[in-house]
């Protein structure tokens, strides 16, 4: 992944979160984390940009219709970038990874590791440690 100049913001970046630990407390909560996860990245987003959908919205797709969800974050990371005038590491189509992985666990770590990859460049990118 390449590394940008950050736009200047005076809005606070969001948090870089480990991916490695994302994935082990998914599975340690038994998908809590999840929900978690999508509220709190969604949540930083909006703040950021005053752009998405929010924390809350995002809980709600994720409890009621959660296979909804990766598709919306990964579209979401990348309008991110492209916001900021950046080719888009991740898109809605990065969402695809989950389909087959529901029977195939690996896919999903796969489309997790890109999705919070780009977020956390995007994070560093913009001030956040």
């Amino acid at each position: 992944m390449t590394e940008y100049a950050a736009t200047t913001s005076t809005l606070p970046a969001g948090k870089v979160r480990g991916t490695g630990v994302g994935i082990l407390l998914f599975v340690v909560t038994f998908g809590i984390y999840g929900l978690y996860w999508y509220y709190v990245t969604h949540d930083e987003m909006k703040r950021q940009t005053g752009n998405g959908i929010g924390g809350g919205i995002a809980l709600l797709i994720a409890f009621f219709v959660g296979f909804a969800s990766p598709f919306l974050s990964s579209a979401e990371v990348g309008a991110l970038y492209e916001r900021g005038g950046r080719p888009k590491p991740v898109s809605a189509l990065t969402g695809l990874w989950v389909v087959p992985g529901a029977l195939l666990l690996v896919l999903p770590i796969v489309w997790f590791v890109k999705t919070n990859g780009a977020l956390n460049e995007y994070w560093k990118a913009h001030g956040a440690v």
